[in-house]
């Protein structure tokens, strides 16, 4: 079963920083994809930032970022961090964790998939956590 539990939200002030994590147990974490989305109440749900599996290098983020967050993974604790600096009010929201696989084995294969930037390619997702900023 897979789970992923986010932690690090909070409040903040404008300008601040804030450190979310995801951990996840139940997979091969190293050949996962993961994600971080956020959820507003008069926004759609967006992706801010994607990390593809420990064997590809592969790093997205939303173009809201514009180099204030950072995303990494620790495969050998199975997490994923994101750094979040120069925080804005506009960054409040609910943000999660999610995970897809990249890469699978089948008979003797290695499928290795790209990495995904839409929610509804994730199939596993965290509670969320929230993330205040005032300004």
């Amino acid at each position: 079963q897979v789970q992923l539990v986010e932690s690090g939200g909070g409040s903040v002030q404008a300008g601040g920083s804030l450190r979310l994590s995801c951990v996840a147990s139940g997979v091969v974490f190293e050949h996962y994809a993961v994600a971080w989305f956020r959820h507003s109440p008069d926004k759609e749900r967006e992706i801010v930032a994607a990390i593809g599996w420990s064997g590809g290098g592969s790093i997205y983020y939303g173009n809201f970022v514009k180099g204030r967050f950072s995303i990494s993974r620790d495969d050998a604790k199975h997490t994923v961090s994101l750094q979040m600096n120069s925080l804005e009010s506009e960054d409040t929201a609910v943000y999660y964790c999610a995970a897809h696989q990249q890469v699978e084995k089948r008979a003797g294969e290695t499928l290795v998939s790209g990495i995904q930037i839409l929610p509804n390619r994730y199939p596993y997702w965290g509670q969320g956590t929230q993330v205040t900023v005032s300004s």
